[in-house]
């Protein structure tokens, strides 16, 4: 903690790990308030743990009731609706793929809900999150790392945060495993402590994101256009392009003798295109929405490790600045499946530099890369990454 006791309040979500956070700040003595926002989700059907439905806000509640300490729901239904919703099915119908959970840390978590509790009087924010904010001497500033744990790191979806509320808000797991915290949550008796985790996306039910797109927009996910091959043959047609995402093999429809994937979605002209997986490969990307959220915007090119989605490895790149909040990406190697809409996530050992918005593959140039593998379908240079 960084100072004596402060007035804490602990976003309680319902789970083990937001319920062991308010323990925590109260064990250390501070004047803690659990906060819950509420979304208007309910899926009474669903067999899976939510972080955000009516049964997330109980358990929240059950939890606070346990630690005896004050407990506030607070409508936020308007909000994900306007910030999350709208634009996970906008970036859909444009044939992306978005990342609601880095939208919901930036718009709603550590944008609304901050400014909320911050208003009540709140010196901290502290939430469940595994990561680290810790003050850089050198630099003279706050910076965003990894958690302890990478099992858990979250790291990747916290990147979004705005740098000036970094001294205002506290993860205090970010130095535990989860075992570590299943214990306290023993040990303060939480009625959260065995709950499952919940992995999915809180407003998507359980028949999953293309049905969802179809309650909330009808007809306008069913466009059917041509599947279109790396040689420029159609060879089918799709069902839409919200039905598809870069680096997809399975239910595609079409069967050519031999694998093909998903490598370029073309919205303009309603198209999917296809072919043999050495199309999935790209030099770098172009990304927007640059958010420097441990380091000043950079001023020359810079090594870093780059993260393209969640559960992909760090790779080397460099990193250049262009402007307006748009970053240019070159990969030393060539990266599989470079997804637009998702985030890229800029590091520098367990240091998050920053994220963006991945916009643009950047195509494999013939004289750039002559990487062989024999696990790549190759054209007849065996060379990758030309298509077009």
């Amino acid at each position: 903690m960084r100072e004596n006791k402060r007035k804490v309040f602990v976003a309680m979500s319902g789970g083990v790990d937001s319920s062991v956070v308010a323990g925590m700040m109260k064990d250390e003595g501070h004047d803690v308030v659990g906060v819950t926002m509420c979304f208007s989700i309910n899926h009474p059907d669903s067999k899976k743990p939510s972080c955000c439905g009516v049964d997330g806000i109980q358990d929240a509640r059950r939890a606070a009731q346990i630690l005896d300490i004050p407990h506030y729901v607070l409508d936020f239904a308007r909000e994900i609706d306007q910030y999350i919703i709208e634009d996970f099915t906008n970036e859909y119908l444009s044939g992306r793929t978005p990342n609601p959970c880095v939208r919901c840390n930036q718009y709603l978590k550590f944008g609304t809900l901050y400014a909320k509790v911050k208003s009540l009087g709140a010196d901290y924010l502290a939430t469940g999150h595994y990561g680290r904010i810790e003050y850089n001497e050198v630099t003279d500033q706050f910076e965003l790392k990894k958690a302890k744990d990478l099992k858990k790191d979250q790291s990747y979806f916290l990147y979004s945060m705005r740098k000036e509320i970094l001294p205002s808000v506290l993860f205090p797991l970010g130095n535990m495993t989860k075992g570590e915290v299943r214990a306290l949550a023993r040990k303060y008796k939480l009625n959260t402590a065995e709950k499952p985790e919940s992995q999915d996306i809180c407003f998507v039910p359980d028949a999953g994101y293309k049905k969802f797109l179809e309650d909330r927009v009808g007809n306008r996910v069913f466009q059917p256009g041509d599947f279109v091959t790396h040689d420029g043959s159609v060879v089918g047609k799709h069902k839409g392009i919200a039905h598809y995402t870069i680096g997809q093999r399975d239910k595609l429809g079409i069967a050519l003798g031999h694998p093909v994937y998903v490598y370029k979605i073309d919205k303009e002209t309603n198209t999917v295109h296809v072919g043999p997986e050495s199309c999935l490969y790209s030099a770098g990307f172009y990304a927007g929405q640059l958010n420097p959220v441990s380091i000043s915007i950079p001023q020359e090119k810079m090594e870093v490790s780059a993260r393209i989605r969640y559960n992909a490895p760090e790779t080397a790149a460099h990193l250049t600045y262009l402007d307006g909040g748009r970053v240019l990406v070159e990969f030393a190697a060539p990266q599989k499946s470079v997804t637009p809409g998702q985030s890229a996530v800029f590091y520098k050992g367990d240091v998050v530099l920053g994220g963006a918005i991945i916009d643009e593959p950047i195509a494999l140039e013939e004289a750039k890369f002559e990487i062989r593998s024999t696990k790549l379908e190759t054209n007849s240079n065996n060379k990758i990454g030309l298509c077009p």
